[in-house]
């Protein structure tokens, strides 16, 4: 089992090497997270999911680090910091590199793996959210927490529903069905309901379980096709339901070790049709248990009672399922591992029975085998006979049937038989039947051992000696060198030992392990007797080769020796290349085809058979270099022809000096543990190790102190640049200098310039500004002049309107009283007449009372109608004058609002120029304190003026006051005029009733004095007395209207009068006004 240490990387490699897949317990690789600063404390993951492709891994830590592992690429990134915890979490977007997050604060997140930023934040929970499901499209997504479950729009991360539950009853899980368009809702009162997604109506909801089953339903799960629903809770009861019928279709107890359910899921299968089978259960012992669900055989389980597992999820391709352990780390198993003992082929049909009890007793009797010819494909039972063939009993016996049978069925005489017939083996199946002949035990723990102890030191820069292309190549290369080092250390100081062991690592570099163990077998078995020399080149295997070859081609030995090449020349090269300098690849892979299927001491008669078949060019050759060329490079030969000599080689040679007498038969590589391999002189090997320790060492010490030169050199020639740098940094900062106080001298005589033209421009400035203040006190005086004679105008208009008007009354008084005069004169021929009529006829009394009567109706009529008539004229008089005084008021506010605003211009303007001297005045620093002084007369006249303003407003608002006190004089004058007039009404009123008392005195006078006087006399008396009230009364009217014109005239005068004084202080007030001091701020 490797590990991964994250610590405080943000990426890096998952795996050093690549797993094996019969891992220890199936743990691919075990993932943690030290906390820097604390190497006793590591950091727990809480949640992890998948993709919905199953090759990358999103997984969670309590302090909201968020890392993508990638299974296929071996990398993983740290994707966000949230800075909290999470609590689920969701890789199955439509987008496949975002992912959805929910955090402590009951909040939802969108991240993007490659830009690692976020996307969305989505808000809505009230409490903890448990788990989120996401639609088969990946655009809709549904959390889940007690109180509520939300569906969410993925596109526009907006929700688009709220399942909201009573008080009493909360949410267990809110689910997706899987492929399909259903929400499954399932609640702490083991009430599960369906709904449709698109309407969100409830489809069906389950019955209640059996009864007196008291299994409340906490953890669920679903078939891929979403038709099996297994629900469990604190339990050893799984219940089973089938969502199409809505029915419960088994109940599984689990073994009594389990006494609650705390996750469930299932194993998807790719062969199943989405129907799952195996179920996985985690129990409250931290061990997750996967079973059968239709046999309910328990299959196997991941996590023990020592590392139990917390949270577990498996992956969508059933490859893999990870877990969260107690400790807070990260397992991934491997699933194929996992089931490696469930899905073994079956045994066979037919075995071998043999009689060990007779074998023991007399080895003449022989072992009868019963066998069938067992083809590769699975086992059919539709009618087909299983045909089974009896074999001959055998001559030679078990032990020669044993040592010919090879792993995997296959028998070495068979497969010599079929290399002779054809020449190689088939190139589909080299590769099998190579292991087979090899007979490799595939330890891998051992090879595992020997990977994790890294590098050898010897092959460290490998890449300088062997410059390979591929890196994949190389990589494969070394770490089989090197685990060959750690198995012997001979193989750490053999120079030739790449070139032995790289045609095999060309040839199985996608399997490391294969590829060490056929090394290390060729070595054993087809490389005796090479070391015993070391460090020389094997002289008693070379002595064999030239035996073989002065055997059976003496000429060419004798043109060999006589151009002084020895079997270091034309032997040694082939044998520590292992041909793979003069071969082609077909070619070797035949030669080795035939070499593994025979004895070790095969190997060498192809060397020789080499030689053989090439003697015809060798013969010509007389230089050494010549047949060191011709040995190192591949040469137009027919390597069938080489095998078939051989062959031939190998049946011809005498027993003395045959190869086979001094080589040990083949013997395969020991299961469990590589055999110790010590068949060299191991005190050289040591010296040498030793010596390459201790030239390492002294490398390494002078590699340190011609570093330590290196840097001293380099500082001393870092100080020389630096004293360089900084007497030239001085030359140039006094060059600067220099430039910096011409600079400043230029830049003095400008400033100067520019104060000579800025008090030129002040000076225009303040002549421009006197010529503005001068014209716009013109503008103002004349504009004030009109203003004046308009107002004379208007005055002189109204006074001839009001004379118009007084003359207008006048007449009409004239008028009123001629037709008084006349009605008085109408009344007194009336009275005569009612005299003569009263004399003339005494029987007409009634009569003339009655007429008495109209007439006095019609003067009390004609009174009404005359003191309304005055009432009218003395309201219209009254409203005449409100109107002036209105007229009046209005003037005057009309005036104040326009000296305000002159005044508001004037501050404005003032203002403006403020602003603009301010700017003036940052280029005046150097006459800042005369100028300040300046100001501080300016403003104190200003204040004297703001105070002459305002003094001179409160005495205006005293005149307004004392024109308003003249208005409500006027006012009350005009009131007791009109009660004047009134009084004068009821006066006149009162002396028409005395009138008409006296009438009707002299009337009953008259009556009681006809007997005694004539007629002519009482009228007459009666006239004279009419004409004498007549006359009073006229006289008194008359006097009355001449006071009333004569007190109108008065007003009218001082009415002018105090007009003119109002204009007389108004000119006096304006005349002489002056513009404020301007205000300068430094």
């Amino acid at each position: 089992m490797q590990r991964c240490d994250l610590g405080g990387r943000e990426q890096g490699p998952i795996w050093h090497r690549k797993p094996s897949p019969a891992a220890r317990q199936g743990v691919i690789v075990n993932i943690i997270r030290s906390a820097i600063g604390y190497h006793s404390k590591t950091i727990r993951f809480l949640n992890v999911a998948f993709d919905s492709c199953g090759d990358s891994l999103l997984a969670g830590d309590h302090q909201g680090n968020i890392y993508v592992f990638d299974l296929n690429g071996n990398r993983f990134s740290l994707v966000q910091r949230t800075m909290q915890a999470c609590t689920a979490l969701a890789f199955n977007l439509r987008r496949k590199t975002e992912f959805l997050v929910a955090l402590a604060d009951y909040s939802i997140k969108c991240f993007d793996t490659e830009t690692k930023e976020l996307v969305s934040w989505m808000r809505g929970h009230d409490s903890s959210v448990s788990s989120i499901s996401v639609h088969g499209s990946g655009r809709y997504a549904i959390t889940t927490s007690p109180d509520t479950a939300q569906l969410w729009d993925l596109d526009t991360f907006q929700r688009k529903r709220k399942l909201n539950v009573r008080q009493s009853v909360d949410i267990q899980k809110v689910f997706f069905l899987p492929l399909s368009n259903t929400i499954l809702s399932c609640f702490k009162d083991n009430s599960v309901f369906a709904w449709e997604f698109d309407t969100l109506h409830c489809k069906y909801q389950l019955p209640t379980p059996v009864e007196g089953s008291a299994l409340l339903y906490k953890v669920f799960a679903v078939t891929r096709d979403g038709r099996i629903f297994v629900a469990g809770g604190k339990s050893n009861h799984l219940h089973l339901w089938c969502l199409e019928s809505k029915q419960l279709l088994r109940i599984i107890q689990m073994p009594t070790k389990v006494r609650a359910v705390r996750h469930l899921e299932f194993l998807p299968d790719s062969f199943d049709g989405g129907s799952n089978q195996v179920l996985g259960v985690l129990s409250q012992d931290n061990i997750m248990r996967f079973i059968n669900i239709e046999t309910c055989k328990l299959l196997f389980d991941i996590g023990s009672h020592e590392e139990g597992i917390s949270t577990a999820t498996i992956s969508p391709s059933g490859r893999y399922i990870a877990s969260v352990m107690e400790n807070g780390s990260l397992n991934l198993y491997s699933v194929q591992a996992l089931t490696q003992e469930v899905n073994k082929p079956p045994p066979p049909l037919f075995k071998v029975v043999e009689d060990w009890s007779k074998w023991k007793l007399g080895a003449n009797k022989h072992t009868m085998r019963v066998t069938s010819g067992r083809s590769e494909r699975p086992w059919k039972s539709r009618g087909s006979k299983i045909q089974t063939r009896l074999l001959k009993p055998q001559v030679n016996g078990s032990l020669e049937n044993k040592e010919n049978e090879l792993p995997g069925g296959l028998n070495k005489k068979r497969l010599q038989a079929l290399l002779k017939g054809f020449g190689e083996y088939p190139a589909k199946y080299r590769m099998f039947v190579w292991r087979s002949l090899l007979q490799l035990p595939e330890n891998h723990l051992a090879f595992s051992s020997l990977i994790d102890k890294g590098t050898h030191s010897a092959f460290v820069h490998i890449q300088n000696e062997y410059p390979i292309k591929s890196r994949k190549l190389l990589r494969v290369l070394q770490r089989t060198l090197s685990a060959l080092a750690h198995w012997s250390a001979i193989f750490g100081e053999t120079p030739y030992i790449p070139l032995l062991a790289f045609p095999f690592v060309k040839l199985f570099q996608n399997n490391q392990l294969i590829c060490f163990e056929v090394v290390a077998t060729v070595v054993v078995n087809f490389c005796q007797r090479w070391f015993e020399y070391f460090p020389n080149p094997p002289v008693n295997v070379l002595s064999m080769v030239e035996n073989i070859l002065a055997h059976h081609d003496k000429e060419l030995l004798q043109h060999l020796i006589k151009y002084n090449v020895t079997s270091q020349v034309y032997a040694w090269p082939l044998l520590e290349t292992l041909f793979s300098e003069v071969l082609t690849r077909e070619e070797w892979l035949k030669v080795f085809d035939n070499v593994f299927s025979n004895h070790p001491s095969y190997f060498l008669m192809i060397v020789v058979a080499y030689a053989v078949c090439s003697r015809a060019p060798l013969l010509h050759c007389i230089q050494t270099e010549d047949f060191e060329y011709f040995f190192h490079h591949r040469n137009n030969l027919d390597i069938n022809v080489v095998i078939k000599e051989a062959y031939r080689l190998m049946e011809s040679t005498p027993v003395d000096i045959h190869p086979q007498r001094m080589l040990d038969d083949f013997i395969p590589l020991t299961k469990g543990q590589y055999p110790v391999f010590n068949k060299y002189p191991k005190f050289i090997v040591d010296y040498q190790t030793q010596e390459r320790e201790r030239i390492r060492q002294d490398e390494i010490a002078y590699l340190r102190e011609r570093q330590l030169a290196h840097e001293l050199e380099a500082k001393a020639q870092e100080w020389k640049t630096e004293d360089e740098a900084w007497y030239r940094k001085q030359e140039l900062l006094q060059e600067a200098e220099e430039q910096r106080r011409k600079m400043l001298l230029e830049e003095e005589e400008k400033l100067a310039e520019q104060r000579q033209r800025l008090a030129a421009m002040k000076r225009e400035l303040k002549a421009k500004e006197l010529q503005l203040l001068e014209s716009a006190r013109q503008r103002f005086l004349k504009y004030q002049q009109d203003q004046r004679q308009m107002e004379i105008k208007r005055l002189d208009e109204e006074i001839a309107r009001k004379a118009s008007i007084r003359e207008q009354e006048t007449a009409a008084t004239a008028q009123d009283v001629e037709i008084r005069q006349m009605e008085l004169e109408s009344q007194r021929q009336l009275f005569e007449q009612h005299l003569i009529k009263d004399q003339e006829t005494v029987m007409q009394e009634m009569k003339g009372e009655i007429d008495t009567s109209r007439r006095k109706a019609d003067l009390e009529d004609h009174l009404v109608q005359k003191w309304m008539e005055v009432d009218r004229e003395e309201k219209q008089k009254a409203r005449m004058v409100a109107e002036e005084n209105l007229a009046k008021a209005e003037q005057k506010c009309v005036d104040t609002d326009w000296r305000m605003q002159a005044l508001n211009k004037l501050r404005c303007d003032d203002q403006d120029r403020e602003e603009h001297y301010k700017e003036i005045a940052k280029l005046l620093h150097d006459n800042r304190v005369k100028e300040a002084e300046l100001l501080r007369a300016l403003r104190e006249a200003e204040e004297k003026k703001w105070e002459e303003v305002t003094r001179k407003k409160a005495q205006l608002e005293a005149e307004q006051k004392a024109a308003a006190a003249a208005d409500e004089h006027r006012k009350q004058f005009l009131e007791d005029e009109m009660n004047d007039a009134l009084q004068l009404a009821e006066k006149l009123q009162k002396e028409d009733g005395y009138f008409e008392r006296l009438h009707d005195l002299k009337a009953g006078r008259t009556e009681r004095g006809l007997e005694f006087q004539q007629v002519p006399k009482s009228r007459n008396v009666c006239l004279n007395d009419v004409s004498v009230s007549q006359s009073s009364s006229h006289v008194s009217l008359d006097r009355r209207r001449e006071e009333l014109a004569c007190k109108e005239q008065e007003l009218m005068a001082e009415v002018r009068q105090l007009r003119q004084k109002l204009t007389s202080r108004a000119r006096a007030r304006h005349f002489p006004t002056r513009f404020p001091a301007t205000k300068w701020t430094p």
